[in-house]
């Protein structure tokens, strides 16, 4: 299983921020990644839809031969990736807002998380932050409208920046120093929320975290691909593919795209 690709799916492009850190730590690994942008948001959708959303995901990497599978969206993590474990035999990886580090490294204990409904809303997220928040205060924010604003590669637009200054700025006015990004679509948004909040506050997102943990899991069960041989990407969108080849311009990875009917 060794030469098998690392699988991630996400509810369209955002996962690509935690894909980008992944093919960087894992210079050797192939990788498939699966773009199910008809059906983004997932922060809107219910548990149930959700879940049946990750398992069609999943079954669609992994009936491409994964040997493990990152689950790159915060929404589907919290909401399904226990049952995902609980019934398929191989490793998953998860994504979750890092709230730990944010809040055990505030000075005016005061952090912000800009996250989707589904993420704040979930029985995961209010376990983690109620462990680790206790005496900080807590700005949350869901982030509606941002991530159909990404899926549509309007990224650098003023009306993204209108909404993001609307959500940062009672942030701003309760004094956080660090905003954590509770969805993997958000950490593009990164030179946009820079103008907005200044240099001083720290912005934590979950991508090198998620890519070391995918290292540490192939090691540990013996899956890392030995071969030092040029690696090849595949990636698949259920829509159009314009936007996923927008956020690749830069890449210098060797990757295919493929619009994909399911």
């Amino acid at each position: 299983m060794n030469k098998q690709a690392i699988g991630v799916f996400d509810s369209g492009v955002g996962g690509l921020s935690i894909w980008k850190e992944i093919t960087a730590s894992l210079p050797y690994e192939d990788t498939i990644y699966l773009a199910d942008s008809k059906n983004a948001p997932y922060g809107q959708k219910s548990t149930e839809k959700i879940l049946e959303f990750s398992v069609k995901n999943t079954e669609f990497l992994i009936g491409r031969g994964c040997k493990i599978v990152v689950v790159a969206c915060n929404t589907a993590t919290t909401n399904a990736i226990s049952f995902l474990r609980s019934t398929y035999d191989i490793p998953f990886i998860g994504i979750e807002p890092a709230i730990k580090p944010a809040a055990l490294q505030t000075k005016t204990n005061a952090i912000g998380i800009l996250a989707t409904k589904g993420t704040l809303s979930s029985e995961l997220f209010h376990t983690t932050s109620q462990k680790f928040t206790e005496g900080v205060t807590v700005v949350e924010q869901v982030g509606e409208g941002i991530v159909p604003l990404i899926e549509a590669g309007k990224i650098d637009t003023q009306e993204m920046a209108d909404l993001l200054k609307k959500y940062l700025n009672p942030m701003l006015d309760a004094n956080i120093d660090h905003l954590v990004l509770g969805c993997s679509h958000y950490p593009f948004l990164i030179p946009t929320i820079k103008k907005i909040i200044g240099t001083t506050i720290t912005i934590i997102d979950s991508g090198e975290a998620v890519a070391k943990q995918t290292k540490a899991i192939l090691e540990r069960s013996n899956l890392l691909n030995t071969q030092r041989a040029a690696p090849h990407h595949q990636l698949y969108s259920n829509t159009d593919t314009s936007t996923l080849k927008l956020m690749l311009k830069n890449s210098k990875e060797q990757y295919s795209i493929e619009e994909l009917d399911f």
